[in-house]
């Protein structure tokens, strides 16, 4: 027995994928194995890779659409069966893959009567359309129909409103996520101090990226993000209590004073969808004009309750994934109305 256990203790951990497979164009799956690891090592792990994969991974996609001769998104076009609104929506679907970091334009340019898929886009040589016969729109007479294409490379959600464009111009809801849906599940194994776990977790990617490739990347973007902190040293970090102090000894100033303004830039760009709630509970919050954290945070538990159709349930599961997620509480009822007083107070 004791055998068994040093040999256990001393095994690298290794990972294996086990399943591999390819749904459809725009849906790739991987299963993996990870082990052996320490009691609880996998839920860290688990946690760390779900958030990378998501969040971290970058995807490209068309950010931005210009119509020639279109004045407004709501217009009923000659010729053309759907509205701009309807193209846009349907551009947003598209998975491009592109190996450039660089802002790429493409375009499309067709005469009808056609059907017009992701194929009859001209894309640059670094770009390709991972479907090409994902739909766009339908040409129902003989007309001309050209639309120029901006594709980018990012990660996680990007909304914009209108403001700053015209002349046919039209931005599009960027949703820069090759990885669709992560699980993963704990296992043991071995029995008393010789107990491990096994970590299962599975990946579905658009296409543009093999479940492999995004947990390859996802695993880079955590050794980044952690990389600062193998260079602190015990002589740089302050035990006063005092900020001042701190600041005068390391003869510069404290890089902490602007933590509440940093957090505030960050949840402004965090949208809601990463909380992950229920479908009911995020449509919601979105028709009362809260799309982000930040918007968030300017409701109480109480204030919640009061948004039509967003009952009690619905105010436990947004408190809950916020502290989950991202270890925020709701502010109390007080705060939120002193704060407002103060934003409409007159000067």
């Amino acid at each position: 027995m004791l055998k068994d256990e040093k040999l256990i203790s001393t095994q690298v951990i290794q990972w294996k994928c086990v399943e591999s497979k390819t749904e459809g164009k725009r849906l790739h799956y991987g299963r993996f194995v990870v082990s052996p690891f320490k009691r609880g090592q996998v839920s860290t792990v688990g946690i760390a890779m779900r958030r990378a994969s998501s969040e971290e991974v970058e995807g490209t996609s068309i950010t931005c659409a210009r119509f020639r001769g279109v004045v407004h998104e709501y217009p009923t076009i000659t010729g053309i069966q759907e509205t701009i609104h309807d193209v846009l929506v349907n551009l947003k679907e598209i998975a491009p893959k592109s190996d450039s970091n660089d802002i790429q334009e493409a375009f499309l340019s067709v005469t009808g009567p056609k059907k017009v898929t992701a194929g009859d886009t001209s894309l640059p040589p670094s770009v390709e359309a991972i479907d090409d016969s994902q739909y766009i729109l339908t040409v129902t007479q003989p007309i001309s129909v050209n639309i120029e294409l901006k594709i980018e490379k990012d990660c996680g959600y990007r909304i914009e409103n209108s403001h700053g464009y015209g002349g046919g111009k039209f931005p599009v809801d960027a949703v820069s996520m090759p990885v669709r849906n992560v699980n993963y599940s704990v296992h043991l194994f071995g029995s008393g101090e010789a107990m491990r776990e096994t970590l299962f977790i599975e990946v579905w990617t658009n296409g543009s990226l093999t479940p492999d490739e995004a947990i390859c990347e996802a695993s880079k973007k955590l050794i980044d993000l952690s990389t600062p902190f193998l260079h602190v040293k015990y002589g740089d970090v302050s035990h006063s209590g005092d900020n001042q102090d701190f600041s005068a000894s390391t003869g510069s100033p404290s890089h902490f004073d602007d933590v509440s303004e940093l957090e505030g830039k960050i949840y402004k760009n965090t949208f809601i969808d990463q909380l992950e709630l229920p479908a009911r509970a995020s449509n919601c919050l979105k028709k009362a004009e809260i799309h982000t954290i930040s918007d968030l945070l300017n409701y109480s538990r109480e204030d919640l309750s009061k948004i039509k159709s967003f009952g009690q349930k619905s105010v436990d599961q947004v408190s809950k994934a916020s502290w989950e997620r991202f270890a925020i509480e709701l502010p109390t009822r007080n705060y939120v109305s002193i704060s407002r007083n103060k934003q409409q107070k007159p000067n």
